[in-house]
């Protein structure tokens, strides 16, 4: 899934040490998405299970040409008896954050699950303090919707987080 210079890939094994990065090096997350050391094999595991691309969920690599920039993830939400979203999240690394790529990738990553699943809607959440991620959702087509009160544990705090959501029909 290419758009101008952004795609998104599935993950390669060599992809991986990147990967076990972001589970082991504060530095290398952005701050709000450190939420501690976290089991690098997990996802070392999955990849060899399913290469991270499962029904209930998966990761792609964001990627400009032959340069990985970090990756998406997105999770199933059941919403009712026989109906779901998507919840989408990114990480990038530290040299591709602030140039647009985060925007792109979110936008591609919708298209693909309404392209790819019967689900009627995307969603994304950020604490409220990361205005970089929030203003990278809206510039991706996707509407805040409120406040999610105390939502996310982080840092020795309980954080509100904003709520972020795109129709199929509004990509």
């Amino acid at each position: 899934m290419f758009h101008d210079q952004v795609a998104l890939r599935p993950v390669h094994e060599t992809d991986l040490p990147l990967l076990d990065r972001f589970a082991l090096d504060p530095e290398y997350t952005s701050p709000f998405q450190w939420f501690g050391y976290t089991d690098p094999g997990r996802l070392r595991r999955q990849w060899a299970d399913n290469g991270l691309l499962g029904d209930d969920g998966g990761r792609l690599m964001v990627v400009r040409g032959a340069e990985r920039l970090g990756f998406m993830a997105w999770r199933k939400v059941v919403t009712g008896t026989g109906s779901f979203c998507w919840n989408i999240g990114i990480i990038l690394l530290p040299g591709a954050r602030g140039r647009g790529y985060g925007a792109e990738a979110q936008r591609l990553l919708a298209r693909y699950l309404f392209a790819h699943t019967q689900a009627m809607r995307v969603e994304a959440d950020t604490e409220v303090s990361n205005v970089a991620a929030q203003r990278a959702l809206e510039k991706a087509g996707f509407t805040r919707e409120g406040i999610l009160r105390s939502y996310t544990f982080r840092d020795g705090e309980w954080r509100d987080a904003v709520v972020y959501s795109i129709l199929r029909n509004e990509i």
